[in-house]
């Protein structure tokens, strides 16, 4: 099941690949149209810049803030970008 996150660089919610998803989609290399084809095929969404898939995995970003629900925008980050609120460790 896709998983949808909020993009920090785009701004918006973006269908997500899991680690392996990712894999298979960004093994097409520098292919441009293979990589967005692969990436529709296995989120349903067409994207149309494939230097953003790049950074449409799930393990790159963090937890959602238990404040307003975004996700962190790292693993490790201590502050959540979009309100404030620290991160408790």
């Amino acid at each position: 099941m896709v998983k949808l996150l909020y993009c920090w660089l785009c701004q918006m919610e973006i269908p997500m690949l899991e680690d392996h998803e990712a894999s298979d989609v960004l093994e097409k290399g520098r292919d441009r149209e293979r990589i967005l084809k692969r990436y529709c095929e296995v989120t349903g969404f067409e994207e149309t810049n494939s230097n953003a898939v790049w950074h449409h995995v799930v393990s790159l970003y963090g937890a959602p803030c238990s404040s307003c629900g975004k996700p962190l925008r790292t693993p490790r980050a201590r502050i959540c970008a979009a309100c404030g609120t620290q991160v408790a460790r």
